[in-house]
Order: C-alpha cells, then sequence, then structure tokens
C-alpha cells in the first residue's frame, strides 16, 4: 500500500522581522525567497542591475543577516517593484509584497531588518 504519511519534516525557512503576524515576524520557506531572485532580476533593466545586485544576491542566499534601516528602505522599494510586475505568478508577487512591507516597516521604524533562520 501506498499511501503518504501524514507528518512530513519541516522545510528549513526564515523568520523576517516587521513581519505582519501578532509576533511582527514573517515566516518564509526558503525555496520560496530563492525562487523570487530571478524574477527580483528580470524586473528591472538591464541598467539598474548593479542597484539590485544586492538584493539579487540576499535572495540568493537566504542566510541569518541584518540589514540597516536604510538598506531595508531600498529593498522596500525594489521588492514593491518586482511584486507590482505584470508577469508575474500570484503566489510570487504576494511574498515579493510581504516581504516589501516588513523592509519598509523596518525603515519607518529606522530599526535594522533582520533575517533569522530557522529548521
Amino acid at each position: 500500500m501506498t499511501r503518504k504519511h501524514a507528518i512530513v519534516d519541516a522545510e528549513p525557512h526564515l523568520v523576517v522581522s516587521h513581519g505582519a503576524d501578532f509576533f511582527g515576524q514573517d515566516r518564509h520557506p526558503l525555496k520560496s525567497l530563492a525562487s523570487l531572485a530571478p524574477y527580483a532580476s528580470n524586473a528591472f533593466s538591464w541598467n539598474d542591475q548593479k542597484d539590485v545586485a544586492p538584493l539579487v544576491q540576499a535572495l540568493e542566499n537566504p542566510t541569518a543577516r541584518t540589514i540597516p534601516a536604510t538598506e531595508a528602505a531600498v529593498f522596500a522599494e525594489q521588492l514593491l517593484k518586482v511584486s507590482r510586475s505584470r508577469h508575474l505568478k500570484p503566489a510570487v508577487a504576494g511574498l515579493a509584497r510581504a516581504l516589501a512591507d516588513a523592509a519598509a516597516r523596518a525603515a519607518d521604524a529606522g530599526e535594522p531588518w533582520e533575517w533569522s533562520g530557522e529548521s
């Protein structure tokens, strides 16, 4: 008998500060963040690739990090542009928008935007 087990191992995910839940955190699977990187790169023109490179690198390698408030403000603008891209799937656009909102909240508060990994 081939049945799928009801209990599966949890995927490794990233906890992002200044999120929308009760505790002010958002949890995103690492695979989802890594899959957002090409969309972030393609949402900008070739001339803007140097400006968006830090965001793309952070998404390609989602690890624990602390992003200063000034850089979080830049990331928020870039992620908002990615989420509004015309040819983006709704799930990917929602992820980009959630990250943009969290980055904007951190920048508005003048606090660093923190990413921490959990398994």
